[in-house]
């Protein structure tokens, strides 16, 4: 998975959003070590500009779609294919908000960088990058200018989602600040194709997370920071702005926390996977009252790449209807409920296995743990079969969902005929395949707060902080700060904590006691 965009947006109104978000120029950097010995990196946030459509021009396939992203590259990274152990997933670049710089190369090289903890290596555009349009949009790492450059020359490779890169690696002399960090391996790109990264304004990624998703296993930046001493502690913090009004857009801190940054005190959560920050989430709340989707445990990640908040669609689809949140309908799920919803609600009361349901009622195989599709045993023609494949698998994933929805309104205790009424309802519900749900802006002070339950804290959002607004008055657009992804067991359900909750929440990410923390920001 590693670098983890998503793609939220249907075409037009998605690449309009997208771009908006970082279609403003980054301005001057504040970064400095004082005293305390933290050493601070001002971040800029894009503000959004309602009359900027040029994005609009871009094709839908530009954007690629939230499963496409995900089925290529992030299954098979997650289940440790050694084959696939350099792909990275998730995430869209044009979602990213929060830009920082940093220098390469002495004379120093200035580059505006995503600082990323769903990633873990640094990469940037390089001089010898020569056919690719993007390349001439950014600006270029030159080795024959600077005094510290060592060749390296093992070749690399990263597919993200919405894109890809490939060159070749180098060493050299890295400036975060006021510190420099010597002989760190990074990326000369020299390949970026897609129109993805023409129009985004950062020139590379700086990864946070673990070696052990490092493509090329090589040694991330903030590895090398702490061995090379230049930082007080091996911590490292993220505090984002969440007023609107304010031109800056946040800091990152590292070597510790400032305290001015947060209220209270962090909870703490063990990283229980090395590679992504990934903790331990308990159930997740919806106006105060549990769905019950994670009340078994789920794993999450708390990644500062990915602008939205992401997690099952099946949760996801009871928060945007929760919200007043229209996607595009299913009809394979209306189909669904229309067809065996009385039987799943009578199979429920009886007391039947929730995951075996959608096996019992022919739409899915159980194979131990959950209903998987059912496949094709005959085909007659090629195109058919892959149609008919395609419906087989929307069915079985549609008829899970409906088992939870319905499970879910039973147990509090609601009438057979509301809870077909809601399942329905739900359907229609569901995200677009772009991941995008719009609200009325109008009706923000009706919605309800979506909660998390992280270390046995619950942690809420209000509507405010999960919508996100473009533009003011009669012409402003409101998009759902939630988006459907969806990772099978054993890695998954997984949830992406992005930008919409590391807002609310200050982050502290304790590379020394191997932890992530979350306080109340300030």
């Amino acid at each position: 998975m590693g670098f983890a965009f998503l793609v939220v947006m249907r075409t037009g109104f998605k690449a309009f959003v997208s771009f908006l978000l970082v279609s403003l120029l980054l301005s001057s950097l504040v970064s400095s070590v004082p005293e305390d010995g933290l050493l601070r990196v001002g971040l800029k946030k894009f503000k959004p500009d309602p009359n900027n459509r040029v994005a609009a021009r871009l094709e839908s396939q530009g954007g690629w779609s939230l499963r496409s992203s995900i089925r290529p590259y992030h299954l098979n990274g997650l289940q440790g294919d050694a084959q696939q152990a350099d792909i990275v997933g998730l995430k869209n670049y044009l979602d990213a908000q929060y830009y920082g710089e940093i220098s390469i190369g002495t004379p120093p090289q200035k580059f505006t960088v995503i600082f990323d903890t769903g990633s873990s290596n640094l990469w940037v555009p390089s001089s010898k990058c020569y056919l690719s349009v993007a390349c001439f949009f950014h600006s270029k790492y030159q080795s024959s200018q600077s005094s510290t450059y060592k060749r390296n020359g093992k070749p690399a490779s990263i597919q993200y989602g919405t894109g890809a890169i490939s060159g070749f690696f180098s060493n050299d002399n890295v400036q975060v600040g006021d510190l420099v960090i010597k002989d760190q391996e990074f990326i000369e790109a020299t390949s970026e194709p897609g129109i993805t990264f023409m129009a985004a304004k950062f020139d590379g990624i700086l990864g946070l997370g673990f070696q052990e998703i490092s493509v090329g296993d090589a040694v991330p930046l903030w590895y090398n920071m702490v061995e090379q001493g230049l930082v007080k502690e091996p911590v490292f913090s993220f505090w984002l702005n969440s007023n609107p009004e304010e031109e800056e857009g946040g800091e990152l801190v590292f070597g510790g926390v400032d305290p001015k940054h947060f209220k209270g005190k962090h909870t703490y959560v063990p990283v229980t996977q090395k590679g992504y920050w990934q903790f331990a989430m308990g159930d997740v709340l919806i106006g105060g009252k549990p769905t019950g989707y994670c009340g078994g445990g789920c794993a999450a990640i708390a990644d500062s790449g990915t602008s939205l908040l992401a997690g099952p669609t099946t949760v996801i689809t009871m928060i945007n209807q929760a919200i007043g949140a229209s996607g595009v309908a299913s009809q394979e799920c209306k189909a669904v409920v229309a067809q065996y919803g009385q039987t799943i609600i009578d199979l429920l009361l009886v007391e039947a296995s929730p995951k075996k349901i959608c096996s019992q009622v022919g739409l899915c195989t159980f194979d131990g743990n959950r209903g998987v599709s059912r496949g094709i045993e005959s085909v007659v023609d090629e195109s058919e079969g892959r149609s008919s494949g395609f419906m087989r698998d929307a069915m079985c994933s549609a008829c899970e969902m409906a088992v939870v929805w319905t499970h879910s309104q039973l147990q509090q205790n609601q009438t057979q005929e509301r809870v077909l009424n809601y399942v329905d309802e739900l359907c229609d519900r569901i995200p677009s395949p772009m991941g995008e749900s719009a609200v009325d802006c109008g009706k923000l002070s009706s919605m309800p707060k979506v909660s998390f339950t992280i270390g046995g804290k619950v942690f809420d959002l209000s509507p405010n902080e999960y919508i996100l607004k473009v533009g003011e008055g009669p012409s402003a657009q409101c998009i759902s700060g939630f988006t459907g992804l969806d990772v099978p067991p054993p890695r998954g359900p997984l949830w992406i904590m992005g930008d919409v909750f590391m807002r609310r929440y200050h982050t502290m990410f304790d590379y020394g006691n191997l932890r992530v923390g979350f306080a109340e920001s300030a």
